[in-house]
């Protein structure tokens, strides 16, 4: 059953999805001097519901030490925080239009499930 697409539909009308590049890492590179550069993948052109974090997420995110911009986003299709053991994830979702436009880092999965994921996302820059 595909949730997002029925609780989606009643949301669209106040708060539409938006096209959104999420920009998956493949790793790091580092140099000679110890320092690690992230090599990104291929870029996928998402749709995407950004919304304020509520305060079950705020709880969810709290040990974390997050400062900036916080938000929630919600995408269709699969984004991954920092796995530091695999050392991928830290994806970037980038957002050209509207008041949410700018660059975003994935700082958490708060929801995954088939089809969607809800993340918790730092501004990166100020669009």
């Amino acid at each position: 059953m595909d949730l997002f697409g029925i609780a989606g539909a009643a949301i669209q009308a106040v708060n539409p999805s938006v096209p959104a590049t999420l920009t998956p890492l493949a790793g790091y590179t580092t140099d000679g001097a110890g320092h690690r550069t992230p090599t990104p993948a291929t870029p996928q052109q998402v749709m995407a519901q950004v919304q304020p974090l509520t305060m079950r997420d705020l709880r969810q995110v709290e040990g974390l030490n997050l400062n900036g911009t916080l938000r929630a986003i919600y995408i269709r299709g699969v984004a991954n925080a920092t796995v530091r053991v695999s050392g991928l994830g830290g994806e970037l979702v980038t957002l050209t239009d509207g008041p949410n436009a700018g660059i975003w880092l994935v700082n958490q999965v708060l929801e995954a499930w088939e089809g969607w994921t809800k993340c918790a996302v730092t501004l990166q820059n100020g669009g």
